[in-house]
């Protein structure tokens, strides 16, 4: 470790060139990391804060909660953890502003008399709807300029909705949700009284047996099935890994460099008895301090980024995730460190003489 720590010193720039690669890859990793989660917390936030455990729809939605349609029979054996909902795409705007900016929500219809209504809206502000033509919304919203009591309308309704509170984690596919009654849903999916929900949630663990009629997921089934969710977070992951490997090597390579020039002072340690043990310690002391600033630059980085980031970026940090992609880094780049290694034990003492 000292004659490692002495290099360092000695060569301030190499080294320093080393850290800041090494920090940049490390920034960039948890950075990707971060806007994985943070996406995947947007298709998924409203399934997991609501506690869901199974899924079902109908056999013939194609896996799609947005185009399963369930009728009054297939829906008749509700427990008191089943809810129905039924979901539908549209366009939210204010109906006393003109010219105000629209937003692409889904409008979530859920029963009054069922756990999701009585127990599992969180609201931040405002109160639940009790009456058909009131709705509550995300709270992403109330950065676009929604309030409570504001009147707004939904795709190309005439109907006016009041906004009576605000919903933490109500995200569904990226989607801000907007709640409110059943029979809200059935006027804007256009089908009467025919089709009563999209699907029934539940917060508890049931078989497929219970409602022989539809397909049964299990939460995370039904999240894999999200359109894009598995796709997205592969491409996230793949980034990763080859943001690991290109680590791996531009250490390894570094490392190689700063060797070859040093071949003549190790050869007169060398000679004069160093053993190469010593030298294969400081070679991976040094990949192991530099991988550690590196890394630790990059966590920093990383907290003020979060801190400073606007709301609407997906940011989402898990640090103890992030705490061992950094740990994964410090070890690729002390296995970096066998290539200089491997030079290290061919050298010949005879060559300092």
């Amino acid at each position: 470790m000292f004659l490692a720590i002495r290099e360092i010193k000695h060569n301030k720039l190499h080294y320093g060139l080393i850290i800041g690669m090494v920090t940049l890859i490390g920034y960039l990793m948890f950075m990707l990391t971060g806007l994985m989660l943070g996406l995947a917390n947007q298709n998924t936030a409203a399934i997991r804060a609501w506690n869901t455990e199974t899924v079902y729809l109908n056999r013939d939605a194609n896996d799609n909660l947005s185009q399963s349609m369930l009728t009054n029979q297939q829906t008749r054996k509700l427990g008191d953890h089943e809810a129905l909902v039924g979901t539908v795409p549209v366009v939210l705007k204010k109906a006393t502003v003109r010219h105000q900016d629209k937003q692409s929500i889904q409008f979530m219809g859920i029963s009054q008399e069922q756990y999701l209504y009585r127990h599992k809206l969180q609201l931040t502000t405002g109160h639940k709807p009790t009456k058909t033509n009131e709705i509550v919304l995300d709270t992403s919203l109330r950065d676009k300029g929604y309030q409570v009591g504001d009147q707004v309308k939904l795709a190309d309704q005439s109907t006016s909705y009041r906004v009576v509170g605000f919903v933490k984690n109500a995200k569904l596919n990226i989607s801000p949700l907007a709640i409110g009654s059943l029979s809200t849903w059935q006027e804007l999916k256009g089908m009467g009284n025919q089709f009563v929900a999209s699907g029934i949630f539940a917060d508890r663990s049931l078989t497929a047996h219970r409602h022989p009629q539809l397909k049964k997921y299990t939460a995370n089934q039904f999240i894999q099935k999200l359109p894009g969710y598995a796709a997205q977070n592969t491409t996230f992951l793949f980034m990763i890994g080859f943001l690991m490997v290109i680590s791996l090597i531009v250490i390894a390579v570094f490392l190689y460099i700063l060797t070859m020039q040093k071949l003549p002072e190790y050869a007169v340690l060398r000679a004069q008895g160093i053993p190469v043990s010593t030298l294969i310690r400081a070679t991976f002391a040094e990949a192991t301090l530099l991988m550690i600033a590196g890394v630790l630059i990059g966590l920093f980085l990383t907290l003020g980024t979060a801190l400073v980031i606007p709301s609407a970026v997906p940011l989402l940090i898990n640090w103890p995730l992030t705490l061992l992609i950094g740990l994964s880094l410090i070890v690729l780049g002390t296995i970096g460190a066998l290539l200089p290694v491997r030079i290290i034990t061919k050298i010949d003492p005879l060559d300092a003489i």
